[in-house]
């Protein structure tokens, strides 16, 4: 088998390395590359490719079709709306992914957003750098707070933990029935926007929730609330949030995807918006989850090579 990796997994050439000499004492070619848009260049690299892996760099229709020989896509990460589902499907190319890698890492950020939202830790830290003080920024304690989650799968209920560890009241919406000691409450998407003190997103990009979350949602939610996004940058309405920030209709948010991915541009409707954390998709980024991943990225390739394929994506 050929086995292309089109992009840095973020671990160290001697775990690559690693993994080369095994494949390689399977009789196996295992060639990774460095990152590229480039269409043309992936074309080539992957053409007689019987396996493709990859992170979240996108993964263009076009290359699928021509790589002939393709089996399998091994995605180092967990969504899959970066690459052609459908095609791969009709092909009958298996997808694996990573899902669950960085379920600590993205809750764990979750928290720290919540923390610097309710004490105003992006004003006052402007503010001391500018010779200033405290005053007009009295914070709030997480403690106590209402916590609305959209979205109750692994990382929805890590988020739903480590919020009652602070003695928060956990409401979510999810549209399967959710039984979890640590969710106080399963609400519709209107009672979660109304009650919540922060609304949390951790739900996939699918048709149904693209833009789910526009002007008459943010409308719903309290004044003095907050809204964070780890999941998908397309599930919110960004005119519509950017409009909600601009006119104090919500206290504030904390945003760590976009619709498209970072760098972003200058005129980006968000960059200049008062009471807004923004990261440039950090949220899967620490050294233990990107080693993670990989690790389960090649558990799904010997896996798949030995027939009891793993963490399909049906």
């Amino acid at each position: 088998m050929k086995i292309v990796l089109l992009e840095n997994l973020g671990v160290t050439e001697s775990y690559l390395e690693q993994q080369k000499n095994k494949l390689e004492e399977m009789d196996h070619q295992f060639l990774s590359y460095e990152k590229t848009d480039d269409q043309n260049l992936l074309i080539e690299r992957t053409k007689d490719a019987d396996v493709i892996m990859l992170a979240n760099m996108p993964l263009s229709k076009e290359v699928v079709e021509q790589a002939s020989h393709l089996k399998m896509v091994d995605v180092a990460f967990t969504g899959v709306d970066h690459i052609p589902m459908e095609r791969l499907k009709e092909r009958g190319i298996v997808v694996c992914n990573a899902s669950g890698y960085a379920t600590e890492a993205v809750a764990e950020l979750v928290v720290g957003f919540m923390i610097q939202l309710f004490r105003n830790t992006r004003e006052v830290e402007w503010k001391c750098r500018q010779e200033g003080t405290k005053a007009g920024f009295i914070g709030s304690l997480v403690q106590g707070k209402t916590i609305g989650i959209i979205g109750a799968g692994a990382i929805g209920k890590r988020v739903a933990f480590l919020c009652k560890l602070y003695g928060c009241h956990i409401i979510c919406t999810n549209p399967s029935k959710v039984q979890y000691d640590y969710i106080d409450e399963q609400v519709d998407l209107e009672t979660l926007l109304k009650r919540s003190d922060v609304v949390t997103i951790h739900c996939p990009l699918t048709d149904q929730t693209k833009n789910m979350i526009g002007k008459q949602e943010l409308s719903l939610m309290k004044k003095k609330a907050f809204l964070i996004n780890t999941a998908r940058g397309d599930i919110v309405n960004i005119e519509a949030l950017k409009e909600a920030l601009k006119k104090g209709k919500i206290a504030g948010a904390a945003v760590d995807v976009f619709d498209i991915e970072p760098p972003l541009p200058k005129d980006y409707p968000l960059l200049h918006c008062p009471h807004l954390i923004m990261t440039p998709h950090i949220g899967y980024v620490t050294e233990e989850s990107l080693h993670q991943r990989a690790e389960m990225a090649f558990e799904n390739l010997y896996a798949w090579l030995e027939g009891n394929p793993v963490r399909i994506v049906e």
